[in-house]
């Protein structure tokens, strides 16, 4: 092939690692694997120099250290390498889903659904009343690795519920309560925290265990900070402060619900029983 003998096949090619490799600078951005990363690059950068160079004893020992590859990669990066397999398995291939379940679901019953009125309703009160809340949110794991460390409660997700387990003299309000689609499943769960500098430094446990959870599993998180009453959610590693309660509705309309439509607009109903507490 010539230098200028660039086929389809090529290009796609070119496309394919360059996508590869944005995919992976998104992963690794804000995180101190970003440093890790650039060394690496730096020490395989200076060992090509020093192997066109022809200087054999640093050429030698770079290559000893360079031979190790994917399994020192595997090692340093175990991390975000499970965010990026989580990531194709769950974000691009969430549709594709051949479970006998899914596959009976309209002939046997309907899939219970997350109670969203229920989750935003609690968190606006909640943040009126200053009461401190973390809520992870998945839609079919019940994430055991983290519900064992709490207590299991099984029960369906209620406004009531919800307030009386962060209540401030409730002994699960420190904890993390985990909602599996219609059920509060566990509360008082310990989460991972997050090392990310994505997080300003004036958030505190709480949301840094909110980041950390959502960076190492596929859930939709949502924090309501004790000190200013802000509700903040967190997808993907990604965190989205400041959330208003009619916009935290839409937001987890656009995450649960299966077939939501704009036209279908629930406010309508509340104001109309004057239950609406999505005013502000």
């Amino acid at each position: 092939m010539t230098f200028l003998d660039i086929g389809f096949v090529d290009i796609l090619d070119i496309v394919l690692v360059a996508y590869l490799f944005y995919r992976l600078y998104m992963l690794l951005k804000g995180t101190v694997a970003i440093n890790i990363f650039a060394g690496i690059l730096t020490v395989w950068a200076i060992w090509w120099i020093v192997k066109a160079l022809d200087m054999q004893l640093l050429s030698t020992i770079l290559g000893q250290f360079i031979s190790l590859g994917v399994l020192a990669l595997i090692i340093v990066f175990q991390q975000e390498l499970r965010r990026f397999f989580l990531l194709i398995g769950t974000e691009y291939l969430k549709n594709i889903n051949l479970s006998i379940e899914h596959i009976f679901s309209k002939i046997l019953k309907e899939e219970e659904e997350v109670k969203i009125y229920s989750i935003a309703v609690a968190c606006i009160n909640m943040a009126k009343k200053r009461t401190g809340a973390l809520i992870v949110i998945s839609n079919n794991s019940t994430l055991e690795a983290y519900s064992a460390e709490g207590t299991i409660i099984n029960a369906e997700t209620s406004v009531t519920l919800l307030e009386t387990i962060f209540f401030k003299n409730s002994p699960l309000h420190d904890g993390a309560v985990l909602i599996v689609k219609d059920k509060i499943y566990a509360a008082g769960c310990i989460l991972p925290v997050s090392k990310s500098h994505k997080l300003p430094q004036r958030y505190g446990l709480r949301h840094r265990s909110a980041l950390g959870i959502s960076e190492a599993t596929n859930t939709f998180v949502i924090a309501v900070s004790e000190e200013t009453g802000e509700i903040s959610y967190f997808r993907s590693g990604e965190f989205f402060p400041n959330v208003k309660g009619s916009e935290l509705r839409r937001i987890l309309e656009r995450e649960f619900l299966r077939e939501f439509k704009e036209t279908e607009n629930p406010i309508k109903k509340l104001k109309a029983l004057s239950l609406n507490p999505f005013k502000n």
